[in-house]
């Protein structure tokens, strides 16, 4: 029987991943660069806890901390790009990113391609950008997952 903690660490980043992927491709919110690295620990949190199903039970825990530990990382990340969105910090790269097209004329797609700015937020609500949104529920996953396999144990 699958627990909870690894339930969890299968559902949470296929929310937060898939909710990000929707935003760009379905209503046009293109990510920065940051926005993209808030992405990988996800990508990986979700593989890691994918592996776990293949692995003893013996095994099994230190690899869903692991996948525990890369959603924690992006919601660390997700803070930091918040900071930057209000203005708290600098950012360390130059806050822009370009998403090129595909059409062939590498100029024009060049030309005709989204400028997103990492020191704003492409959207937000009640004053908490999308960094700000996965910084939270980057630290309810985690906090959630390693709390029940601490004090739950991953057999239940």
């Amino acid at each position: 029987m699958t627990n909870r903690a690894h339930l969890l660490l299968l559902i949470g980043p296929t929310l937060l991943l898939g909710g990000a992927l929707i935003s760009q491709h379905v209503f046009g919110l293109y990510p920065c660069e940051m926005c993209v690295w808030q992405r990988w620990p996800h990508a990986i949190a979700l593989l890691l806890a994918t592996l776990a199903f293949m692995l003893a039970q013996g095994l099994r825990w230190p690899v869903l901390v692991l996948s525990a530990l890369f959603v924690l990382a992006s919601g660390v990340i997700g803070v930091f790009h918040a900071g930057v969105e209000y203005g708290w910090w600098d950012s360390p790269l130059g806050c822009t990113a370009v998403e090129i097209g595909g059409s062939g004329d590498f100029l024009r797609d060049i030309a005709a391609a989204p400028l997103v700015r990492c020191d704003v937020a492409a959207w937000d609500l009640f004053g908490i950008s999308l960094a700000g949104y996965n910084a939270i529920f980057s630290f309810l996953i985690a906090g959630v997952s390693l709390w029940w396999m601490r004090t739950r144990g991953l057999s239940r």
